[in-house]
């Protein structure tokens, strides 16, 4: 089951995928050195089989929620 998370939360990559997807119109593949594991973004929109428009810092990519982890979690 994937994970849900709501459009405006920030999430953490905590794994790289083989590649990432840009999040435009017209997506295209990028090698997966543009993010790194531990990096932090904003949700900005769900797709369709589990994937996620995340925005960082070097643009918009989709990750699959496997490949992230929210960071909204509130301290103990």
């Amino acid at each position: 089951m994937s994970k849900e998370f709501a459009i405006g939360t920030k999430v953490r990559v905590v794994a790289l995928p083989p590649y990432v997807k840009t999040a435009e119109p017209m997506p295209m593949l990028r090698p997966p050195d543009v993010i790194h594991v531990g990096e932090e973004g904003v949700v900005i929109d769900r797709r369709p089989g589990g994937y996620w428009g995340v925005r960082f810092a070097k643009g918009a990519f989709l990750l699959d929620s496997q490949y992230i982890e929210s960071s909204d979690i509130s301290p103990a």
